[in-house]
């Protein structure tokens, strides 16, 4: 294996607490030093003046629809897109057909992603069978295959008896449990925020109540099972309040706020636009404020993009019958610069952080790191350069993405996994 060498670089490792322009080596696939002045005779050499080197990027929520949703997205596929949005990491939901609740799916995704994956692939199993809400899946045997947690993420949990019995379960296999915080009797038939735009377009809402009671819920039942319980793609004030409580607590919860949630809000919506149909809704301004006060504090412990591709023809249905979700992972990097670095309100290494050591410490999976032996998975990225965002051009099979069209300052520019660079910025 060639080694690469990656010069001049302002090199942010928030695991160490680096942030200095340095040089960092890669030799048989791991990092082998940080320095500056490092040299490497035969060495590939990536010149990366200017720019920002971080351990590689996880995403802790991405939809991959293998098997069974192929037409919407693949193992291949999306990990094509995550290289191109700088991740080396992603954790995958178990919302397949069938769905990945036990060890011979779980398997397969580990089996399918050696193959054809240009990144490292997690498989995340569910919490029931099927994701129905009522019988416990096979969790053991799942983490026994490679599930590094368990979710049934769009299907929430609402019987608490098997909630618990799951953080029972997750907390003795020394894993998260990941949900999707609704309460389906509020929520259900909605297709937007509860609020004036629902009203004036005459559809139905999605109050954030919903969220809110579920995830004062789950907080209770981490309480009492003393489980690590993460809140996925929080998305409301309230839900941030008593995030922020929990943790002031010393509970072993934590939570990930995704891109869409903090850059966009109810206002920024196009009329029946189903690009913008999402599940959490786009909520109010205030609700927006809410979630990046909570990444500015550190209440929020990971960016996740919730990456949910569908096909063009089930997103171009009425607004009311079409599939909630976008797609996300080329665009990450460059609305967490702009709505939150640009904007002042977090720092560049907290960003960085955001993206690696937060999601390592909820998920466990040995990455984040530019420590000397760690996987040689690094991240590129530019802090300002302009580039637009053309979703035609998107690596996914899907083009749901809100975001067409947009111009950025900074993003991805090389993205190298064990020490290979399987996506680089032309």
């Amino acid at each position: 294996m060639p080694s690469i060498l990656i010069k001049n670089g302002r090199v942010i490792d928030p695991s160490s607490n680096t942030d200095t322009v340095a040089d960092v080596l890669i030799e048989d696939g791991r990092i082998s030093g940080v320095a500056p002045g490092l040299s490497r005779a035969g060495a590939e050499t990536i010149d990366a003046g200017g720019m920002i080197v971080a351990p590689g990027f996880i995403d802790m929520h991405v939809h991959l629809r293998e098997p069974g949703f192929e037409h919407a997205e693949t193992i291949e596929s999306g990990s094509r897109a995550a290289a191109a949005g700088g991740f080396t990491s992603i954790c995958c939901m178990p919302n397949t057909k069938p769905v990945n609740d036990c060890a011979t799916v779980t398997s397969y995704i580990v089996e399918r992603a050696r193959k054809y994956a240009v990144v490292n692939v997690f498989p995340i199993g569910a919490i029931t069978k099927g994701s129905a809400g009522e019988e416990l899946s096979a969790i053991g045997t799942m983490k026994a295959f490679g599930a590094v947690a368990i979710s049934d993420d769009g299907q929430p949990v609402t019987n608490s008896r098997v909630m618990r019995r799951a953080m029972e379960f997750a907390r003795s296999y020394d894993i998260p449990v990941i949900d999707h915080c609704e309460d389906p009797s509020l929520s259900a038939g909605g297709d937007m925020n509860e609020g004036p735009h629902a009203v004036r377009w005459g559809l139905r809402g999605i109050p954030a109540v919903s969220e809110d009671v579920m995830v004062a819920r789950d907080l209770l039942l981490a309480q009492v099972t003393g489980a690590r319980c993460h809140i996925a793609h929080i998305s409301t004030r309230n839900a941030m309040a008593m995030m922020a409580h929990a943790r002031r607590q010393g509970l072993a919860v934590s939570c990930e706020a995704s891109p869409h949630h903090f850059s966009l809000s109810e206002d920024d919506m196009a009329a029946y636009d189903s690009s913008y149909k999402m599940k959490p809704p786009l909520r109010s301004a205030c609700d927006v404020t809410a979630i990046v006060d909570g990444i500015a504090s550190g209440v929020v412990d990971a960016i996740a993009t919730d990456h949910a591709p569908h096909a063009g023809s089930e997103k171009m249905q009425e607004f009311e019958r079409c599939p909630f979700g976008i797609i996300g992972l080329e665009t990450a990097i460059g609305l967490a610069l702009d709505g939150l670095v640009a904007t002042g309100k977090i720092s560049l290494n907290r960003m960085v952080a955001l993206f690696t050591t937060g999601p390592e410490r909820v998920m466990r999976l040995g990455k984040g790191t530019l420590a000397p032996g760690a996987d040689g998975d690094v991240t590129i990225f530019s802090a300002d350069a302009p580039w637009t965002y053309d979703v035609n051009q998107s690596f996914s099979r899907s083009r749901n993405s809100p975001f067409h069209g947009r111009g950025f300052r900074g993003g991805p520019t090389a993205t190298i996994v064990a020490g290979q660079v399987v996506w680089r910025r032309s």
